[in-house]
């Protein structure tokens, strides 16, 4: 069994940040490669990969439970549409389910599952920007 310390190490961010920039139907449906950080920026549409608010920690030593939310943006001027940047959030969290499927690298957390925490929530900025956000409940240990 894994000591909580090992947990520490895992980051479920990292882990599907790095899965989601690779996956080619995330890049299709975001329009180009390259659409995918940690953080709101352009070009646009763009997906933004973060630690959410809730999950399950458990007893920090197995099978924990964080939450991974997921961010889709359209441009600042409205496009593309709400029904379209619904599309390409829900594109992404399929692709982040696919995950669990992947083979095993030595060096990062094992992924055992990726299932959504809630509601697929329309919450655009305060500026009008158009944003879509989900999120994950990522299933790992050390």
């Amino acid at each position: 069994m894994a000591a909580p310390y090992d947990l520490a190490e895992t980051d479920p961010v990292s882990v599907l940040l790095a899965w989601l920039q690779k996956h080619p139907r995330v890049a299709a449906a975001l329009g180009a490669p390259g659409r995918v950080s940690g953080i709101a920026e352009a070009p646009w549409p763009h997906l933004r990969v973060t630690h959410g608010p809730s999950g399950d920690m458990r007893t920090l030593t197995w099978a924990t439970e964080p939450e991974v939310t997921l961010e889709v943006y359209g441009d600042p001027g409205g496009w593309p549409g709400q029904a379209e940047l619904r599309r390409i959030i829900l594109v992404c969290a399929a692709a982040a389910t696919e995950l669990v499927y992947a083979p095993h690298a030595p060096d990062q957390p094992v992924i055992s599952g990726v299932r959504p925490s809630g509601t697929l929530i329309w919450s655009p900025l305060v500026d009008g920007q158009p944003r879509w956000l989900l999120g994950l409940l990522v299933t790992l240990h050390p």
